[in-house]
């Protein structure tokens, strides 16, 4: 029992979203120190509830298969009820904030992005041909959603500390992304979605790895010339000790228990750690 509620708490993709909201309000108190908009939060848990059940409703059967997409094809209608629910959600949240109507609708479209070349029409099939695109899409919006909306909705000016912010989250997220894509490398080449992963052999792989992790504590040590406390900049660091500590194991443990809970939920985990200390 206790694994089917975890299985449906993840596959479900309540636990991203969870994982969406906490990083949206690390970044509202940390930058501006302001818990965020209400009307923000709602529509980043309803629109990752909507992106991520279409990017599984619309997924076939995998090449290694895992329990997750054994799951997924099990719960095909939940995932297409669970897509309409966060639409809704995510559509009436976003009435709210039309005011900001430029920003929101270029993270929809880069949210859409990602999905996109599951579709089958052909305008949207013709994606998979983009080089490094499905990596880069996902890292992507993942900052600008919980890293950049925060701080427009709020309408704060923008410092160079915010960009830097910014910049490691992406490099810590990117060397997640990279896991993930070491992982589905298979199922990528089987229907011809081309990135990074699929292109390099594993010294290259490594090395991107390598790069990625050692510019994200460059940029997130650099937040102590803009004052920020030691003790949080340390916080920052923790997910992508433990993401460099995973790494190896990562390649060779394809676990959904380490990917969609472990290496998912690092991404919060100094938001969490913030919740945590009070900070």
């Amino acid at each position: 029992m206790f694994r089917k509620i975890v299985d449906f708490f993840v596959f479900s993709s309540l636990y991203i979203a969870l994982c969406a909201v906490v990083m949206v309000w690390q970044t509202s108190k940390l930058l501006l120190g302001t818990e965020p908009s209400g009307r923000l939060i709602g529509f980043v848990f309803f629109s990752t509830i909507c992106s991520y059940n279409f990017h599984w409703w619309l997924t076939p059967k995998s090449a290694s298969p895992s329990r997750r997409v054994h799951w997924s094809n099990r719960h095909k209608i939940l995932h297409f009820i669970l897509y309409l629910v966060g639409l809704v959600g995510a559509g009436v949240y976003f009435l709210y904030l039309l005011h900001y109507l430029p920003a929101l609708l270029f993270g929809v479209l880069l949210t859409f992005l990602y999905s996109a070349p599951k579709l089958p029409q052909r305008i949207f099939s013709q994606l998979q041909k983009i080089a490094v695109g499905k990596t880069l899409f996902l890292t992507f919006v993942w900052v600008y959603v919980t890293s950049v909306l925060p701080v427009i909705v709020a309408d704060a000016p923008w410092r160079m500390s915010f960009v830097l912010f910014a910049a490691g989250r992406l490099f810590l997220i990117y060397a997640i992304c990279i896991l993930f894509d070491y992982r589905d490398r298979e199922d990528d080449r089987s229907q011809g979605i081309k990135s990074l992963i699929t292109m390099l052999d594993e010294r290259g792989i490594d090395l991107l790895f390598t790069v990625s992790i050692a510019l994200f504590f460059v940029v997130s040590i650099c937040l102590y010339f803009f004052h920020y406390n030691a003790f949080y900049i340390f916080l920052l660091l923790i997910p992508g000790i433990i993401t460099a500590a995973l790494y190896r194991e990562a390649k060779r443990n394809f676990s959904d228990d380490l990917y969609y809970i472990v290496l998912d939920g690092l991404m919060m985990f100094s938001g969490v750690l913030m919740l945590i200390f009070r900070i």
